[in-house]
């Protein structure tokens, strides 16, 4: 439908947008609902480290703009993983290049501030999840002496314990990563993943990790490159942080699992498998994964997340550059709700944790010398998403990994 304006109408309109462009450059301030940290994997800078961008959003129109000062050094080459703490006051930055993990403490303001920096367990991390005091980290490899990338072996979990805040004469912040937890079982602080019977020479390539919002249990995906088969490793979070294997782990998952992510009453897992084009249901039973159904995905498969507060789940479709979403049922199965476009190869997908309705890709071609970022509102009943105004937005090159806090929200 058209509309007519006589002029006192054309007045007002001008008026109107006059307003609205003034409030999008002073709403950020003031109507920031989160503050979203992209990881760039570009080098940069005399260290050659990555960049983190930070964007807020506007909670009201879903506006999107980086802060004065971004971005900020990663503190390392070649980041690809993001996570925040539970309260919302650390961001921890997986650098593979370097084996390292980076603490930054995250101002009121959104500006990130590096404080520690601690070397994971194995060779090249590719990626970290975080739940209360314990934070997980995926290798590619094991440290072991013969293992390198032309010699390749299968890959393992680190867990490292998150210091409190002290108090005292000389207190320090909370958040810093302490010393990798030991395996009682090898005596090395990680957890390998293996097969057993005849495949246990077979290769483990990890490829994501999730911990349920319950804290019980920790789930590793990963593939057989030798016989081409994929695998999700269910472990046991025990006393002393301690992973203990879940009954009949490892539970099997078309050939090349790509992503996965839980639902918040830890009922549901979720696993997209990029060789097959599917995400695959499963529900949660004392660890023990059982599958519910399958749904098509677009090609490729990337990245996926579950809205903590709505009953829905995104997938960004790295080869066709779009979204899928779909519902979730009371059994736990999904149904698709539409496909929606994103940017060029996404990589990484999140959700607003201010106001759970806002979705957001990271692409990782971009466009031109650039990597963007697509940022989409959702519809709470539906599930459907629709472009913000001025989506997508320009990071800086090669996008990798993304996370995000709320803006004046208590966890």
């Amino acid at each position: 439908m058209r509309m007519k304006f006589n002029k006192t109408s054309q007045l007002l309109l001008v008026s109107a947008a006059s307003l609205l462009a003034a409030g999008l450059m002073t709403a950020c301030g003031t109507d920031t609902v989160d503050f979203v940290y992209v990881a760039s994997s570009q080098a940069a800078g005399t260290n050659n480290y990555g960049e983190i961008d930070v964007f807020e959003i506007n909670s009201v129109s879903g506006f999107m703009r980086q802060i004065p000062t971004s971005p900020f050094p990663s503190g390392g080459r070649n980041p690809v993983a993001e996570a925040v703490s539970g309260d919302y006051s650390n961001l921890y930055v997986v650098n593979k290049d370097d084996n390292t993990i980076v603490q930054f403490m995250i101002g009121s303001d959104g500006k990130l501030y590096p404080q520690n920096t601690v070397n994971t367990p194995g060779i090249f991390p590719l990626a970290v999840a975080v739940h209360g005091s314990n934070l997980f980290v995926v290798d590619t490899y094991q440290p072991l002496p013969s293992c390198s990338p032309a010699s390749p072996c299968s890959g393992s979990v680190g867990v490292f314990p998150i210091q409190p805040a002290t108090t005292g004469s000389n207190p320090t912040p909370g958040g810093a990563p302490g010393p990798p937890v030991t395996n009682p079982g090898n005596g090395a602080d990680y957890w390998p993943l293996t097969l057993s019977g005849n495949s246990s020479s077979d290769i483990l390539l990890p490829t994501g990790v999730n911990v349920l919002a319950s804290g019980a249990y920790l789930y590793v995906t990963a593939y057989d490159s030798t016989a081409n088969t994929g695998y999700v490793f269910g472990f046991t979070i025990g006393t002393g942080r301690v992973l203990s294997a879940v009954s009949g782990s490892p539970f099997a998952v078309g050939v090349h699992p790509s992503a996965i992510s839980s639902d918040s009453t830890s009922s549901y897992v979720y696993v997209t498998d990029s060789t097959n084009n599917r995400v695959v249901s499963y529900s949660i039973a004392s660890g023990v994964l059982t599958k519910i159904s399958d749904a098509p995905t677009g090609n490729q498969p990337s990245a996926i997340a579950v809205d903590p507060k709505y009953p829905f789940v995104y997938v960004a479709n790295a080869l066709d550059g779009n979204v899928s979403a779909y519902s979730i049922g009371s059994s736990g199965a999904l149904t698709s709700v539409g496909t929606y476009a994103a940017g060029i190869q996404p990589v990484a997908i999140g959700i607003d944790p201010g106001t759970y309705h806002f979705v957001f890709t990271v692409n990782f071609l971009g466009n031109g010398a650039n990597g963007t970022v697509s940022d989409f509102e959702m519809s709470t009943t539906a599930g459907t998403l629709i472009n913000t105004q001025h989506s997508p937005y320009s990071s800086n090159a090669l996008p990798t990994a993304v996370a995000a806090v709320p803006h004046n929200v208590t966890p």
